[in-house]
């Protein structure tokens, strides 16, 4: 049950990004709408879950400094990320920009040896040079299949920009979360990015934007369940039984379902070039996870396999 947690779950993170690309598709619905409705959905849900985590015996109070961490890290990690990810794949096919944002652990190595003063050793920079030698070969392929690099650039920096947040945020979240518990600490982060992002849309957007039609609505409620509090519990539960590096292993499983999903709903070409950068990226991110770089950054990694991808 704990392997099978694991792979639900990471089946739902992975097909977010499908659920994206087929709204934009099916209405020119704008990302910020989008991402208001995806929020608006889910905020029950973390309602439920933050107030049955505060239940549990034993639990710490949340002190301010608490409070203002999960402002902090909601605004970072969950609404300024997750923004510049919807906005990237206007540009960039879903297999791409899950690739790209499944570099999060690399990057989480190298804000750790300039923030945290972990060094990074010669296993962590064989990783780095496999994961972004796949990246290239990915770009290359998109930009081959497509016809216009300023698009692909573009929407690449946005979904790298997108994962550099949630890496920040899973460096800055790991005494917040020991503190709180995982389960109360993502809901409540959720609802800061939640208030943040309702925030923006009512001083950028009319109310009208979020009249999108049912087909939309539908997604987004999909979005909100399937993509985002459904798989948060599931990967916490296969944690729970399994363990942190077993789950991580089923992670990697994630850029493949999105690829596979891509091609089959949205028609994204597969060929080996891009093939092979799947190998590199995947085979980077494994090694800088089981290395030595891992057992130095241990907090963080099981961190952020608790949460997954934004």
């Amino acid at each position: 049950m704990g392997v099978l947690f694991a792979v639900l779950g990471v089946l739902g993170f992975s097909f977010k990004a499908i659920l994206i690309k087929l709204a934009y598709r099916w209405d020119p619905i704008d990302p910020v709408a989008l991402m208001t409705l995806r929020m608006a959905y889910s905020a029950p849900f973390f309602l439920l879950m933050a107030w049955w985590g505060g239940r549990a015996p034993g639990i710490a109070r949340m002190s301010a400094r608490d409070a203002w961490m999960l402002v902090g890290l909601g605004f970072i990690g969950y609404y300024l990320s997750s923004l510049l990810d919807f906005i990237g794949l206007q540009y960039v096919t879903a297999s791409l920009e899950r690739l790209v944002l499944f570099l999060y652990p690399t990057i989480v190595v190298v804000l750790s040896a300039l923030f945290l003063r972990q060094p990074i050793t010669r296993r962590a920079v064989a990783a780095l040079v496999l994961s972004y030698a796949g990246i290239a070969l990915a770009v290359f392929h998109d930009i081959r299949i497509t016809g216009d690099p300023q698009a692909i650039a573009l929407g690449s920096v946005l979904v790298f920009a997108s994962a550099v947040g949630y890496a920040i945020y899973l460096v800055g979240a790991t005494g917040v979360i020991g503190r709180l518990g995982p389960s109360r600490f993502i809901a409540w982060a959720m609802l800061a990015a939640t208030a943040f992002i309702s925030l923006h849309f009512v001083l950028t957007r009319p109310l009208r934007a979020l009249a999108a039609p049912q087909s939309i609505q539908l997604l987004a409620l999909a979005m909100a369940f399937f993509c985002t509090v459904l798989p948060t519990w599931m990967i916490a539960e296969s944690i729970r039984r399994i363990g942190a590096s077993t789950s991580s292993l089923v992670g990697s499983l994630g850029p493949m379902f999105t690829i596979g999903f891509g091609a089959l709903l949205l028609d994204e070409p597969i060929n080996l070039l891009q093939m092979i950068g799947v190998v590199l990226v995947l085979a980077g991110v494994m090694l800088v996870s089981r290395g030595a770089g891992r057992r130095r950054a241990a907090p963080i990694e099981r961190n952020a396999v608790r949460r997954g991808t934004v």
